[in-house]
């Protein structure tokens, strides 16, 4: 005879339980919910495998080989060590593309962001055609890049060019400013046609962010005696943080392996001033036909980008972690 303690629920369905059989039907049943999470996440691991993974094993294996156009022919590509990794690290050429690409790259994010995020508080005021003007902004960055640099390629000629011309009618300028020709400045050409290029994508992603914020926060920030800088400086800046890290991130990522900008407006040159890491590969590669070689320098530029992307994650999950 069973007893039935008052106010405990009796369910009559529940089946009598088996011996040993509560925890095989309790595992299966977890394995039987997590599958469907697997199955869903399998096309986008097959997807990076064979887009990413592959290729990246591939191009580490490329640089300790001795690759060359007869390699496609009979498909030999002889174990050389750590060759091509001395005769690149041993060129000069190297440490001056390293260095001119890490001044590339952040002239480039340095002056893309400071405008870009002015051009955003500026338009985060309304005003008559401020949209319309928002939108000839974007132009640029809509322009193919290798029409971009071919058109300042044109402005800036030392003898024929628009800046240059209108340098000479104001008086700042009497024998025209060597622009691309001169060793001495042209990795700042590049780096300023590259400014003006990306300003529009760090205006729109910041400004997107500037309308998420909270008008409270500015109020409050006032009603405490707050001035313009100071809240934009306390209140602003600290919650527009997560937009910022984005936007430095894939500024990075797309500035230091830029290539065509740098082949259409001076071609490495003038001596080699605006070699970077991204032109020496195209080099390597495709006029001196040593891929190996070339695949060293791609492993640098996706070591650099690894780490930068480690370094990003680090800081993002620290600031979880405190709250921020």
């Amino acid at each position: 005879m069973s007893t039935v303690t008052p106010g405990t629920p009796v369910n009559e369905a529940d089946p009598a339980p088996t011996p040993g059989g509560g925890a095989r039907t309790g595992a299966s049943g977890g394995r039987s919910r997590r599958f469907p999470g697997w199955l869903f996440a399998a096309p986008a691991v097959v997807y990076m495998l064979a887009f990413f993974g592959y290729p990246l094993v591939r191009n580490v294996l490329m640089s300790f080989q001795e690759f060359t156009p007869r390699t496609y022919f009979t498909g030999e590509a002889p174990f050389s060590g750590l060759e091509n990794w001395r005769a690149v690290f041993s060129d000069d050429l190297f440490g001056d593309a390293l260095w001119q690409t890490l001044l590339f790259t952040a002239g480039s994010l340095a002056g893309q962001f400071t405008i870009g995020l002015g051009l955003a508080v500026f338009f985060s005021r309304r005003f008559p055609l401020s949209g319309f003007v928002r939108a000839v902004l974007l132009l640029p960055w809509l322009v193919p890049m290798v029409v971009s640099a071919v058109v300042w390629r044109r402005i800036l000629d030392q003898d024929h060019g628009v800046l240059n011309g209108f340098l000479t009618a104001v008086g700042l300028s009497d024998g025209g400013v060597p622009w691309l020709s001169s060793p001495d400045l042209a990795l700042l050409s590049a780096v300023l046609v590259n400014i003006w290029i990306g300003v529009p994508f760090n205006m729109v992603v910041l400004y997107g962010g500037l309308q998420e914020i909270p008008r409270e926060l500015h109020e409050a920030a006032a009603l405490d005696g707050a001035g313009a800088w100071r809240a934009f400086r306390s209140v602003t800046l600290p919650v527009l943080r997560p937009v910022i890290t984005v936007v430095l991130v894939l500024g990075f990522m797309s500035t230091i392996k830029i290539l065509d900008l740098i082949l259409a407006l001076t071609g490495g040159g003038p001596a080699d001033s605006t070699q970077t890491l991204g032109t020496m590969t195209y080099q390597l590669s495709f006029l001196e036909l040593d891929f190996g070689q070339g695949a060293v320098i791609g492993n640098v530029l996706i070591l650099i980008s690894a780490v930068f992307a480690v370094l990003y994650l680090r800081t993002d999950r620290g600031d979880l972690g405190r709250g921020k």
